[in-house]
């Protein structure tokens, strides 16, 4: 089934005139079984799609909220196969809304890319997102992911020039996650005004839903971007609920998908009243 639930959910997320709301979570954090209330709480909370970042020691594309919630994660003993664990724990009360792994190239390596592709896809993921895996070197995983039904799903960054962008969006499907801003996670803010043409842009030359993230942590923000852009993805500021939660001995679960509550309205509500995107 795996890519044809992303599919249906953005194709029914435009008949509503609307943009996705996709929360990021760290897979183990701060313990398996805490992460798995969180995933299973977060499409009632208002999550369209999840991601689920997999722990990796030298997650370089992030900033220190998901840097630290990966080590939380890895200090708790979270793995790769761990994190299977928790989406077929996830798929047993859910089994529509898509499910994005995002992490490193070294475990799937490790792992072995066209297994990861199988185990991966048997356990109910629907797409991979691998931030340092360049097309160029895409060959393998791509051909496993496509054997086994799974997207690839590509970033495109504000550097991404036009030539640079048809080798992007080759063999990237699901959908294109455009990085709105230039350095790592939860540091910069997303600016809708600069963000909306680099949307279009991408839309154009993918045929596919454009999702954003980075810089995203406001109702305020997501509100924004939601009015150009297919999704609004928020990471950084859920893992900092855990963060939170733990440093004032409260309810992880039910902190962060408050927050998941509050930031899933402001997207849900963004258009009413105007033109869809």
């Amino acid at each position: 089934m795996s890519k044809a639930r992303i599919d249906q959910r953005f194709a029914d997320l435009r008949k509503e005139g609307r943009a996705a709301f996709v929360g990021y979570v760290m897979a183990g954090d701060p313990d398996a079984a805490t992460a798995l209330s969180i995933l299973k709480g977060l499409p009632a909370a208002g999550a369209d799609l999840i991601e689920l970042g997999f722990p990796f020691s030298d997650p370089m594309a992030e900033g220190p909220p998901i840097q630290r919630a990966a080590q939380r994660a890895l200090a708790g003993g979270m793995t790769l196969k761990g994190t299977l664990d928790l989406v077929r724990g996830f798929r047993v009360v859910d089994q529509t809304t898509p499910l994005i792994l995002m992490g490193y190239m070294n475990p799937l390596v490790t792992w072995g890319v066209e297994a990861f592709a199988r185990d991966a896809a048997d356990a109910g993921v629907d797409g991979l997102i691998v931030v340092d895996c360049p097309p160029e070197e895409a060959g393998p995983l791509a051909d496993a992911l496509d054997g086994a039904g799974v997207s690839l799903i590509r970033l495109a960054t504000p550097t991404t020039d036009d030539a640079r962008l048809k080798v992007v969006v080759r063999r990237t499907s699901g959908f294109v996650y455009y990085v709105s801003v230039a350095g790592v996670t939860g540091v910069k803010e997303a600016d809708a005004a600069v963000v909306a043409p680099h949307v279009e842009r991408v839309r154009k030359a993918s045929g596919l839903p454009v999702a954003v993230g980075f810089g995203i942590k406001t109702p305020e923000r997501a509100s924004a971007i939601a009015r150009v852009a297919d999704a609004v993805v928020v990471g950084s500021a859920l893992v900092d609920e855990v963060a939170e939660a733990l440093q004032m001995n409260e309810d992880v679960t039910a902190r962060v998908l408050f927050k998941v509550n509050s930031l899933s309205k402001a997207v849900r509500s963004a258009r009413v009243g105007q033109t869809t995107v």
